[in-house]
């Protein structure tokens, strides 16, 4: 296993059991939206204005196959990362994919005045982070190696993922 690459829906807590998984698992942390930003140049809100979405997945998808490459990270995805497949065979095989799994009703509570992510700045906030979870998760679940409740504290989490990896190499 080269990497430890988190996915899940936005709001799992990606970023922050990944902080924390990466200073207990002596790894470096990579967050792939910041990852993103900083070779763009520019937030990603501003790369959905100017280029559209298609644009930012193909950055995205660019992201996924540079950081596959590299060995001993924590890669905290992006929300919609592992909604194409290619992304997912850019990791697969050499890489842990952890999902991170927390109910609908705790990241709507997450998220209730997140105001960066450009798939949710809709009126109907709530209805779009229904129907987009409901999409994504099976897909998540497929992609998945282990998965992880994410619905504890990020350093639990972070534990939790820990053990999962250590009672699988066992098997």
């Amino acid at each position: 296993m080269n990497n430890i690459v988190l996915c899940g829906f936005m709001g799992c807590g990606k970023t922050t059991v990944g902080r924390n998984l990466a200073r207990k698992a002596g790894r470096k942390f990579i967050d792939m939206d910041l990852y993103i930003e900083e070779k763009a140049g520019m937030k990603i809100s501003e790369i959905f204005e100017k280029f559209g979405e298609s644009r930012f997945r193909d950055m995205e998808h660019e992201a996924c196959l540079e950081l596959a490459d590299t060995e001993g990270l924590v890669i905290a995805s992006g929300g919609g990362a592992f909604t194409f497949q290619r992304n997912i065979d850019a990791f697969r095989g050499k890489d842990k994919i952890v999902l991170l799994d927390v109910p609908l009703d705790i990241i709507k509570q997450r998220l209730k005045n997140d105001t960066t992510r450009p798939l949710l700045q809709r009126p109907d906030k709530e209805e779009a982070m229904r129907e987009l979870y409901e999409k994504r998760l099976p897909v998540y679940l497929s992609a998945a190696d282990i998965t992880v409740s994410g619905k504890s504290t990020p350093l639990k989490t972070a534990y939790a993922i820990l053990n999962a990896i250590d009672s699988e190499k066992s098997k």
